[in-house]
């Protein structure tokens, strides 16, 4: 490994485990939240953070696009390489940045005093949870004017109103049936052998068969025209939507709300948005399998096709599931993570959030799957033709599913909730991901108290502005192509150099010593196979594999401009190029500072830990490194820009 410091004489230095304890904020269920000597909050329960972590990891992904990914690439047979990719790389990385994080006390940025050469990394963790925080709240909006609208004496989607077009049909399963028993349907008739006589019915036949109108449902109608007025590309983006940007305004202050009192409030705050959406997934199931046909689609979901187990294509998606759903990468795992107290353990942490955020995806299809095969025995039509992912599930065939029920302003209203929920669990974690970053890189100008919480007030205004694009007619097409490249190429690129950081250039035997340190016993060596071997292997073939065939952006039937995925590209750049560009100013503000060592040296200063880095509290210094911690040799890079500057 490049650069160390000395961490022979830790265990013989370090105080017992009981010492130690009294040394350390009490970590039991009953504490009040607190504050460290450098005025960072803990939380207040161990239970704030496993559901903060859950809260985050569980979002609008495990409801609609889990369950249509499981059944597209083999049923119950997918859930094998589901659960291998798990293990191989869900796991690990989530537990790599939770201790990460718990180590140091530090967000994204200030915490690459473990070898500052990567500290671009942090940035470009930065430039996600920005750029995922920006338009992530749009979806919270629509979800929000849905939920308003559900309150309504009849659902709006329900029936075709003035809004709509003369393909507008309310409940398709009249054509469907009509065209089931060889009738024809024209001019919002079925026309039946029997009923008419049969030039009649020829006359309708072929004006029905030269007729270019494609039916659609209301609740697609209602979707497109009257939420959002959707213009026919993004060349032609429109112009705002009032009812939309008032949506996204009450969004941001539901977020600014949640976290006006730090981890205090948040922590509060997920205790309803960690297990909300489990009582309404729950009620939704219980509803879903007494409607006709919801076993049919439930068994689609779940019935192996074992041939696609020799699909590369299916691993690789598997293997995409869970990095995405997950979240490493993020930056809101060592986020949260670093408000833990310092022997809060993790690991079981990890293990707990990881596997139950993939049981949370798999309970989420059957409900998915019970409702759409109650759609499919409505409309006379296959399962697969039904199912659909991504914002036309949540906006346009689970509304149309609803309608149909008794009561059905109150699914909508429990539906519609529980996705609000589910994207402020991750919406919150994300912004408080920005919010701790910028907190710990200007501490000295950001104290906490009234100026942290200023600084919220400007995140939450600039993400506003900045979301009003999403606003527009042609919004969606911007979320569209923020959602194909904000967190996909940039995550894996961010997550494979996080995994050489820390395991080869800081040293996986050192950081299992970190982890030791707050644990009290020593990880298992399967872990440094892992994160030194396994882990960035796998996300190296995924980034590889994801390159060579990516996938062009579209909405529905509309494929974007080579020009539009163009920006998509520069969009993934801009958090990308952050990972060099950092690299390279350190490099050379380091050799102007001092030249004396030559361009290796520097690189190899650069990449060792500061004298800053460790845990944030003197007296877990001193677990680490003795009494003489403090008095450790500055590194050349301590006077350098962009550093954390020493903790008082």
């Amino acid at each position: 490994m490049s650069g160390k410091y000395d961490f022979q004489n830790k265990m013989a230095l370090s105080p017992s485990n009981a010492e130690a304890e009294k040394l350390s904020t009490s970590n039991s269920d009953g504490d009040e939240s607190s504050e460290d000597d450098g005025g960072r909050q803990s939380w207040s329960r161990k239970t704030d953070f496993v559901l903060s972590c859950l809260s985050y990891a569980v979002g609008l992904g495990n409801v609609w696009r889990f369950p249509y990914v499981c059944y597209k690439n083999g049923g119950g047979a997918f859930l094998i390489p589901f659960l291998i990719m798990l293990f191989i790389t869900g796991i690990p990385l989530v537990f790599m940045e939770l201790a990460f994080g718990q180590f140091a006390s530090s967000g994204v940025v200030s915490i690459w005093t473990v070898s500052p050469i990567f500290q671009g990394v942090g940035w470009a963790m930065f430039i996600i949870s920005c750029l995922i925080a920006i338009y992530y709240n749009m979806i919270i909006a629509w979800t929000l004017y849905y939920f308003f609208a559900s309150f309504n004496t009849y659902l709006p989607w329900s029936y075709c109103g003035s809004w709509s077009t003369e393909a507008c049909l309310a409940d398709p399963a009249v054509m469907h049936n009509c065209t089931a028993h060889n009738g024809t349907w024209y001019n919002a008739t079925c026309f039946t052998p029997g009923s008419h006589n049969e030039s009649v019915l020829d006359l309708v036949r072929d004006l029905s068969n030269s007729s270019d109108i494609n039916y659609t449902s209301s609740s697609d109608e209602y979707f497109h025209k009257v939420v959002l007025d959707i213009t026919p590309g993004i060349d032609s983006i429109g112009h705002i939507k009032w009812e939309l940007a008032l949506c996204l305004l009450l969004a941001w202050i539901i977020v600014g709300i949640c976290l006006a009192r730090g981890i205090k409030s948040s922590g509060k705050a997920v205790y309803f948005t960690a297990f909300f959406p489990y009582l309404v997934l729950l009620i939704l199931l219980v509803r879903g399998v007494t409607l006709n046909g919801s076993t049919n689609g439930m068994i689609y979901y779940l019935t192996p096709k074992w041939d696609q187990l020799l699909n590369a294509a299916v691993w690789k998606d598997a293997a995409v599931q869970i990095f995405f759903s997950l979240s490493p990468g993020w930056g809101g795992l060592i986020t949260l993570a670093s408000y833990n107290k310092f022997h809060n353990n993790c690991y079981f942490d990890a293990v707990v959030v990881s596997i139950l955020d993939c049981v949370t995806s798999v309970f989420a299809g059957l409900v998915i799957f019970s409702i759409i095969g109650y759609m499919a025995e409505e409309l006379h039509q296959s399962v697969d033709k039904v199912a659909s992912d991504g914002p036309g599930l949540a906006f346009v065939v689970y509304p149309a599913a609803v309608a149909k029920l008794p009561i059905s302003q109150l699914w909508a209203v429990l539906f519609f909730a529980m996705l609000i929920t589910l994207g402020l669990g991750t919406q919150i974690a994300t912004v408080t991901t920005v919010h701790t970053t910028l907190i710990d890189r200007f501490s000295n100008v950001i104290k906490p108290g009234r100026r942290s919480f200023l600084l919220l007030v400007a995140i939450s205004c600039v993400g506003y502005l900045c979301g009003l694009s999403f606003c527009t007619q042609g919004g969606m097409y911007v979320v569209q192509l923020f959602d194909n490249y904000a967190a996909t190429y940039s995550l894996l690129a961010t997550g494979l150099t996080e995994c050489v950081a820390l395991a080869w250039v800081y040293g996986c035997d050192r950081f299992l010593s970190d982890i030791e340190t707050m644990l009290g016993k020593r990880p298992h060596k399967i872990w440094s196979i892992s994160w030194r071997f396994v882990a960035p292997t796998a996300l190296f073939i995924i980034l590889i594999f994801t390159l060579v065939h990516p996938d062009r952006t579209r909405y529905e039937d509309y494929v974007f401009p080579a020009w539009a995925d163009g920006i998509g590209v520069c969009i993934s750049l801009a958090s990308i190029l952050a990972i060099p560009g950092v690299a390279v100013y350190k490099v050379v503000s380091a050799m102007c500072y001092d030249n004396s060592g030559g361009l290796q040296k520097t690189v190899q200063k650069l990449s060792r830990p500061t004298a800053n880095w460790g845990p944030r509290k003197k007296e877990h210094r001193m677990l680490v490194k003795g009494d003489n911690y403090a008095d450790a040799p500055a590194e050349i890079v301590t006077q350098q820009p962009m550093m954390l500057h020493d903790y008082k």
